[in-house]
């Protein structure tokens, strides 16, 4: 890997817009380790990723933002890595990792030691990192939000009168193009770098944030050439929001097709209602119908209260992870190209103990390679159960969810799920040729079985919840 600290003789040719050495965009070779290789868009398949060393790359983890202290960082990365992470979010211009707290273009060597040291942990890990660089929405003199910097207004200090003079007057594009280059001289040609993100949820932002996104999307692929380079929106929970996520969905420059979306009984669309996993496939199928040509993610998710004035109520009764199975599983089944990310790693997912809800899924796609499996998703019909199904070349798989299970039935209402004994599932038409080896996971009981298609009919054993199959040809 590339020490942080090689980079930073390319400083000044990056300020003054000179062209990066050609050795940094050079592709690495099929023989290259894992750690060592970069994620991109598979060239097989590009609605999936890849390493540049051919090698398929599943993405799998939460966002992480509100990051844990430094003291904490390492026993929580340690038990995302035990438990098979292999991708998380920080926010980069939040709390200890904030390298500009005070004011415009005053860096912070403590608080970037602090985005050194996470960073350092994640690559020794195996996990990669979305670096979100901002977050804040407006820039008053004083502070009234939660999302104000007023830390770059000209009152205190910083180069701005507003929001808008940030994002359109010369200085403004110069200094953030000079905060770019200096995350490239400490940070830049790492393979621990999932991607680069602009902005979190940048259509929430108090100005004219489209051309912004346009030109800094382009500093990022000419300063970042071996890493991913993307942008985000606020929650899809409005109809009206649909022609926006079609615009950065379908833009050039943005590597892949972000959705954030959550659960929520105050959105407008109802079908932010619930159940879960409904709620996170159609965010996906709505990504997917604008063709993108690119990978689609589920970047967001997770419950809330009504229109996002907090945490879910209803997490505390969630000691099984209900919630965070639906969010991981049902975007890849539908088509995206990793699981779906939870946004309450602290108050959800470490509270209740629910790191484990990982290592079940990526035991479940353990070896699959989506670029080479041009993986088709479906539904089947049952009369019991959702069958998200994806086809492939030579892997077909099929996950089976109970449609009388759901935050409602089982959280709120308190009924335990019930034992599904009996049932079977039709994939006619779905299947490999040739013979074929099939197996059930039931990840809620961590165990596989040896199955059986009667014609193309398969057997499934009694489970709860959910389950999976898995034919392959042989």
């Amino acid at each position: 890997m590339c020490g942080r600290w090689c980079c930073r003789i390319e400083l000044i040719a990056i300020l003054t817009g000179a062209a990066l050495p050609s050795a940094l965009a050079q592709e690495v070779g099929g023989g290259m380790d894992d750690l060592q290789a970069f994620v991109r868009l598979s060239p097989r398949d590009v609605r999936y990723l890849e390493l540049s060393n051919g090698h398929p790359y599943i993405p799998i983890g939460p966002n992480l933002v509100g990051a844990p202290p430094p003291e904490q960082m390492a026993a929580v990365v340690e038990k995302m890595a035990a438990n098979r992470v292999n991708y998380i979010r920080l926010w980069v211009g939040q709390g200890p990792l904030d390298i500009e707290p005070r004011t415009t273009g005053d860096y912070d060597e403590q608080q970037a030691r602090n985005l050194d040291r996470a960073l350092d942990l994640c690559a020794r890990h195996g996990i990669r990192v979305k670096m979100c660089l901002e977050y804040f929405r407006d820039i008053p003199a004083e502070r009234k939000l939660w999302s104000d910097r007023p830390g770059h207004h000209v009152a205190n200090g910083g180069l701005f009168t507003s929001m808008a003079d940030f994002l359109t007057s010369e200085r403004g594009l110069q200094q953030f193009r000079h905060k770019l280059a200096w995350y490239q001289a400490r940070y830049g040609d790492q393979p621990a770098v999932f991607a680069w993100e602009l902005w979190n949820e940048m259509n929430c932002v108090n100005g004219p944030w489209e051309p912004w996104t346009v030109t800094m999307l382009a500093e990022l692929h000419r300063l970042f050439p071996r890493n991913l380079a993307v942008q985000s929106l606020g929650s899809f929970d409005n109809d009206a929001w649909r022609d926006m996520y079609r615009r950065i969905s379908l833009l050039p420059g943005n590597d892949l097709a972000q959705v954030h979306r959550y659960l929520d009984l105050g959105a407008p669309l109802e079908v932010c209602h619930g159940p879960m996993d409904i709620v996170a496939a159609d965010a996906v199928r709505e990504l997917l119908a604008f063709q993108p040509g690119k990978p689609v993610v589920l970047a967001e998710s997770g419950a809330v209260e009504p229109r996002h004035t907090g945490p879910f109520k209803l997490f505390a009764q969630d000691k099984d992870g209900l919630l965070l199975h639906d969010v991981i599983w049902a975007p890849f089944f539908t088509g995206a190209a990793g699981a779906g990310q939870i946004w309450w790693w602290q108050q959800y997912v470490e509270t209740n103990d629910l790191w484990w809800q990982y290592a079940r899924f990526a035991k479940a796609v353990e070896g699959l390679d989506p670029p080479a499996e041009g993986f088709r998703p479906t539904m089947v019909e049952h009369p019991r159960l959702r069958v998200y199904v994806l086809q492939g070349s030579r892997t077909t798989l099929a996950w089976c969810r109970d449609t009388e299970n759901d935050w409602r039935s089982e959280l709120q209402d308190g009924k335990p799920p019930d034992l599904l004994a009996g049932q079977e599932v039709d994939l006619a038409g779905l299947l490999p040729a040739g013979p074929l080896q099939v197996r059930t996971y039931d990840p809620w009981a961590d165990r596989w079985a040896d199955a059986t298609l009667t014609g193309s009919r398969a057997a499934l054993p009694d489970f709860r919840r959910s389950t999976m199959v898995r034919c392959e040809r042989e």
